[in-house]
């Protein structure tokens, strides 16, 4: 199989539209660069656990022809007075370069935020995000998000730093194999992340992302992986994120994300 990844990727190099954020109410169009792509790297060591994902959700081909994930969503915040807020929103994933840009208009206004491996920036709306009776710009979300819905070709990314449990553990019901990032990541945000892969089905449909020092600790969990084109990746449907303990068990949920249309770039 790494043979076959090798052989692929050795004539495959991605032109990936990246952003190129302004300030505030303001941000310059798309510009297309070519950016580093794990995929057309011809010294690629592809293991196992990262294969089968790459498989599972689509196969090597499909994760090197998508440039980008475009979703259409509703999503739910649950706020700790146990009410709700709703809201629609579209999210732009790159999965080179590890990107994501969400928009969404909200009676405030419109709001822009991306994370991209320059950071994470309000493009616009910054003036406005105290007047919202929720924080919808939220980073740690964003990453979640762009994480789980790109898993497997982060395994890649992160495939010298990660230890593979061969045991397996329980988590909700169901099995899963851990796959552990336990140094810290190129940003800093997350001091541990840990990815959960199904045996039956190889999908990493849950990632626990942990940062020690602000004792801030997620869990994003992926459902209902369905193509979002013809011979295209797999994605999730339903996307949510918990609050856990230090130890990973699952506590309350914050976020809700139904997408009610998935696609590819078009």
């Amino acid at each position: 199989m790494i043979n076959r990844f090798s052989n692929v990727a050795c004539q495959l190099i991605l032109v990936v539209a990246f952003v190129v954020a302004g300030c505030e109410q303001g941000y310059k169009e798309k510009e297309e660069i070519v950016v580093y792509n794990p995929l057309a790297d011809p010294n690629l060591v592809v293991p196992d656990y990262a294969a089968r994902a790459v498989e599972a959700s689509g196969g090597l081909q499909a994760w090197a022809e998508t440039k980008q994930v475009h979703g259409d969503c509703v999503v739910t915040f649950y706020k700790p007075d146990n009410s709700s807020y709703f809201t629609e929103q579209h999210h732009e994933v790159h999965p080179w370069p590890r990107s994501i840009r969400v928009s969404a208009l909200e009676p405030q206004g419109k709001f822009v935020w991306q994370l991209s491996p320059d950071g994470f920036r309000v493009l616009e709306g910054a003036d406005r995000a105290g007047t919202l009776s929720t924080n919808v710009c939220e980073r740690y979300f964003a990453e979640a998000i762009l994480d789980i819905t790109t898993a497997p070709v982060r395994l890649l990314d992160e495939s010298g730093r990660i230890t593979c449990e061969a045991e397996a553990v329980k988590v909700g019901g169901l099995w899963y194999h851990r796959l552990i990032r336990g140094s810290p990541d190129k940003t800093g945000t997350w001091s541990e992340v840990v990815f959960y892969q199904n045996p039956d089905s190889s999908l990493v449909d849950m990632i626990w992302f942990a940062n020690v020092d602000k004792k801030r600790f997620l869990a994003a969990r992926g459902y209902d992986y369905r193509r979002i084109g013809k011979d295209a990746v797999l994605a999730p449907t339903k996307i949510e994120i918990f609050k856990t303990d230090a130890r990973g068990a699952l506590k309350e949920r914050l976020v809700k994300i139904d997408y009610y249309a998935l696609r590819p770039t078009e």
